[in-house]
């Protein structure tokens, strides 16, 4: 990838050393370019709005604002941003909290550094990806979100219809497969799976694929 095309990331957290360490980790791969860093919420939102990232890894446990609150305005301010959640929370309520503000993916700071890189070239092709630690938690995570009214319930007959094949696909979102392992599946194209996925999270009203699959484990429950 050349550096024209690399990820530009927007680094959020209040730990100096961590927060240091992400920036160099990130600044020796070709990869991704650190366009700017953050102690805490309100310097993340100016930040965001000068440099317009392409991604944000932020972490949830920020002096003043928790990271969980500061994503709608992230998303305002960089709407083209996708965010990643980079904690040490494994609270599920932190979890719901994270989807249904629309984070792109949940990641504990345990994650291996070659993890965090592919997840983020993940994320800018439109994947979401949750921790393996935090898998179990879903379901749990579904039921906070089922409170809240713009996640549809899995069990409302009323919900417009998935056609048979973005059936088929939602199951294997809510499996953790990727777009490329999908198409493999099925034995269709790549973008055929992109264009099911985005009708899928329209006709289900959610904003990502970690919330379809939180949708369609809640559903098995």
């Amino acid at each position: 990838m050349s550096a024209a095309a690399a990820i530009r990331v927007l680094v959020v957290d209040d730990h100096t050393l961590f927060r240091r360490g992400l920036v160099a980790l990130l600044a020796v791969d070709a990869r991704f370019q650190v366009v700017a860093e953050a102690a805490d919420a309100g310097d993340a939102l100016r930040r965001a709005a000068e440099t317009q990232p392409d991604v944000v890894l932020l972490d949830n446990h920020l002096p003043g604002v928790k990271g969980v609150d500061a994503l709608a305005g992230l998303r305002e301010v960089a709407p083209r941003a996708r965010v990643l959640m980079l904690t040490v929370s494994e609270d599920e309520r932190d979890l719901a909290a994270a989807l249904r503000g629309g984070a792109q993916g949940y990641l504990l700071k345990t994650v291996d550094s070659d993890v965090l890189a592919s997840t983020i070239v993940r994320a800018m092709a439109g994947e979401s990806v949750v921790s393996p630690e935090m898998t179990s938690k879903l379901v749990a995570a579904f039921q906070s979100m089922k409170a809240e009214p713009a996640a549809p319930d899995a069990n409302d007959q009323s919900a417009t219809p998935l056609s048979p094949r973005e059936e088929q696909i939602l199951a294997h979102i809510a499996r953790g497969a990727s777009n490329k392992e999908i198409a493999r599946a099925l034995d269709i194209a790549e973008t055929t799976v992109k264009i099911h996925v985005q009708h899928i999270l329209r006709k289900l009203g959610l904003s990502s694929r970690v919330q379809a699959a939180v949708y369609a484990t809640g559903r098995k429950a």
